[in-house]
């Protein structure tokens, strides 16, 4: 993947732990910051599952961002740095999307040599635990970790009986 704009002067790119290359921290970011726009070429719905296809690989990895229906951000072609920033069930940024365009930005304020991270929170799509956690597994290592990159399962609601 080539990226298409200037170095950002708030992060790195380097090795990660967490998952390849990871943006890491050169300065002092305050809480609310934004941070950096995610960039890539937009692509349709059919272009992205043609494009990346989970049915016929082990893992899932992708660049895409969604912002809209039918319009997906693919941050391998045409991208910038923000397509390395890894995910973590404990992010310290978030992913805003502004009139069909994603930011990230500081959830608290992350100190100089620190992973930038945001939660991915892919749908499920009646994927079960297992497959979650075989095709999307997480990383991140945090003591919130779900075990996957996907959405927390939506808690059922428990059935309450008037007396």
């Amino acid at each position: 993947m080539k990226t298409a704009q200037l170095r950002n002067p708030c992060f790195r790119l380097r090795k990660s732990r967490i998952q390849g290359r990871g943006a890491f921290a050169t300065r002092l970011i305050r809480e609310g910051t934004c941070i950096v726009e995610y960039t890539g070429e937009r692509i349709s719905d059919d272009e992205a599952e043609r494009r990346y296809d989970d049915d016929a690989s082990d893992r899932h990895h992708t660049f895409l961002f969604a912002v809209e229906s039918n319009v997906n951000i693919d941050g391998a072609v045409g991208g910038n740095e923000a397509a390395f920033i890894n995910h973590s069930c404990d992010p310290n940024c978030e992913a805003v999307a502004t009139d069909k365009r994603i930011y990230i930005h500081a959830l608290r304020t992350i100190q100089p040599g620190t992973e930038l991270t945001y939660d991915y929170r892919y749908a499920r799509q009646g994927t079960t635990e297992a497959e979650a956690r075989r095709i999307y597994p997480c990383r991140c290592g945090t003591a919130a970790c779900r075990g996957t990159i996907l959405a927390p399962e939506k808690k059922k609601k428990r059935k309450t009986t008037k007396k």
